[in-house]
C-alpha cells in the first residue's frame, strides 16, 4: 500500500501539452476514478469522458495505441488506472460483490418512496451507481417533491428510513428538492458527475426535465447524456394511492404542518451543521444535506492527481 501510494505521488504532475484534448480527456476520467478507488472500463471512460464528445470506438483506440500506456495510464484484467494503482482492480472486484446485494434492497425501498405522498421523482445516487459499494455502503437517493410538499414530504421519507434500518439497512435521502428546484446551483465537475451517474427509479418526465435544466453537464461530460440504467425507470406521474393519500394534506392545515415541520428541521440541521463547504443547505425548495464534504474532498483529491 506504501509504495502504491510512493508511485501515485511521483506520477502526479500536470499533464504535458503534446498530449491533445482526447488524450488528457481519458487521463482526467481515470484520475476522477481513482479518487474512489476505481478503475475504469473503456466503456466508462467513454461516457465520462470530460469534456470531448467523441465515439466509444475512438476512445479505445486512444487508449491502447501506446502514447497513453504506460506513463500515463496502466491496464489490468481489462480495467484502466493510474500508474502503481493496479492494486484497486481487486478493491473494484471486492466492491462490485458487496452492490450486487445491496442493488435489490435499494430498487425496493427506491419505488417505495416513490408511492409516498407528494414524492414526484425517485433516482439512485453516490457510489452504488457505480456498484463501488464499500462494507459500509449506505443506499443514496435523490427525491423530487412537489412544489410546496418538500417538508412533509421528507417527514413520510424518514418512517421508510427507519422501517429500513430495522432491517439492518441504510438508506440516505441525501438531496430533496422540488419540481421548482430542478437546476443545480454548483455547476461544476463533481455535480455533473451526480447528475449522470444517478439512476432513476420513477418519473420519467421530472427525470428528463432535471436533464434538460441541467444541459450544462453536456460542457463537462458530453457523452453521458442519458441514465446509465434506463431499463429499471418505472411509473410516470402520481398513483392513484397518491392522489388519495395527499387529499388530507391539500388544505389550510397541510400548509401549516409543512411550515411548522420545515421550520422545526431547519433549526436542528443548523444546530447539527458543521462544515463550511456550502454542502449543506435547507430551505422550502430543497434539503441538502451532505454533511461530509464529499464534493469539497473530491475535487480537491482530482487536483492533486491531475496537478492542474
Amino acid at each position: 500500500m506504501v509504495n502504491a501510494i510512493r508511485q501515485l505521488h511521483e506520477w502526479q504532475r500536470p499533464l504535458p501539452d503534446t498530449l491533445n484534448p482526447l488524450e488528457k480527456g481519458i487521463v482526467h476520467a481515470v484520475a476522477y476514478g481513482d479518487v474512489f478507488d476505481y478503475p475504469l472500463t473503456t466503456g466508462q471512460i467513454y461516457r465520462y469522458l470530460e469534456g470531448v464528445f467523441t465515439t466509444q470506438a475512438m476512445v479505445a483506440v486512444t487508449v491502447t495505441n501506446g502514447r497513453l500506456q504506460p506513463h500515463f495510464l496502466q491496464q489490468t484484467d481489462g480495467y484502466i488506472h493510474l500508474p502503481g494503482r493496479a492494486a484497486i482492480v481487486r478493491t473494484r472486484q471486492r466492491r462490485e460483490q458487496i452492490a450486487q446485494k445491496l442493488w435489490p434492497e435499494a430498487v425496493r425501498y427506491g419505488r417505495l418512496i416513490a408511492c409516498l405522498p407528494f414524492v414526484r421523482m425517485v433516482a439512485l445516487t453516490g457510489s452504488l451507481t457505480m456498484n463501488n459499494a464499500d462494507d459500509n455502503a449506505d443506499i443514496d437517493y435523490l427525491i423530487v417533491t412537489e412544489n410546496g410538499r418538500l417538508w412533509l414530504s421528507r417527514a413520510f421519507i424518514i418512517a421508510v428510513v427507519r422501517l429500513a434500518a430495522r432491517r439492518g439497512i441504510t438508506i440516505c435521502p441525501n438531496y430533496i428538492l422540488t419540481e421548482r428546484a430542478l437546476e443545480f446551483p454548483d455547476k461544476n465537475l463533481y455535480t455533473a458527475h451526480e447528475v449522470a451517474q444517478m439512476v432513476p427509479l420513477s418519473g420519467i418526465d421530472t427525470y428528463e426535465q432535471m436533464r434538460h435544466q441541467n444541459k450544462w453537464v453536456n460542457h463537462f461530460l458530453p457523452n453521458a447524456a442519458t441514465s446509465p440504467q434506463p431499463e429499471l425507470m418505472t411509473g410516470n406521474g402520481r398513483s392513484r394511492i397518491q392522489a388519495v393519500l395527499e387529499l388530507p394534506f391539500r388544505t389550510s392545515l397541510g400548509n401549516r404542518l409543512e411550515s411548522w415541520e420545515m421550520t422545526r428541521k431547519i433549526n436542528k440541521f443548523q444546530q447539527q451543521q458543521q462544515d463550511n463547504t456550502g454542502e449543506t443547505d435547507f430551505c422550502a425548495d430543497w434539503c441538502k444535506g451532505h454533511f461530509d464534504g464529499h464534493q469539497h474532498h473530491t475535487l480537491t483529491a482530482l487536483e492533486a492527481r491531475i496537478g492542474q
